[in-house]
């Protein structure tokens, strides 16, 4: 059974840091580029795309709004892949998920930017 299990989130002033971890199981790690996703409240169930990572981890793309302030990361003995967000501002506020392309989600993260 496929499974995501998102967590580090917490509530921060702007400007601060987070590192959110995604674990997983139940598909081959090394087979799979993974994402992660942001839903803001207010917009519903969508999930915007926030970054990716392909397999290697050669290819990194990032939503532009965060580019230079977001890392995407992997660690495949761990089968975890890791958002670590820097500057933070409220617009990044959100439930913050992981997929590599299932159908299944697991529960997310919430991040709270707010002074």
């Amino acid at each position: 059974q496929v499974q995501f299990v998102e967590s580090g989130g917490d509530s921060v002033q702007p400007g601060g840091s987070l590192k959110l971890s995604c674990a997983t199981s139940g598909f081959t790690f090394t087979d799979a580029g993974l994402a992660w996703y942001r839903q803001t409240p207010g917009e519903g169930e969508e999930r915007e795309f926030v970054a990716s990572i392909s397999m290697t981890g050669e290819r990194i793309n990032y939503k532009h709004s965060v580019e230079g302030r977001f890392i995407i990361s992997r660690d495949n003995a761990k089968k975890t892949v890791y958002l670590q967000m820097n500057n933070l501002q409220p617009s990044d506020t959100g439930t913050y998920f992981c997929n590599a392309g299932f159908q299944h989600w697991g529960r997310g993260t919430q991040v709270i930017v707010s002074s």
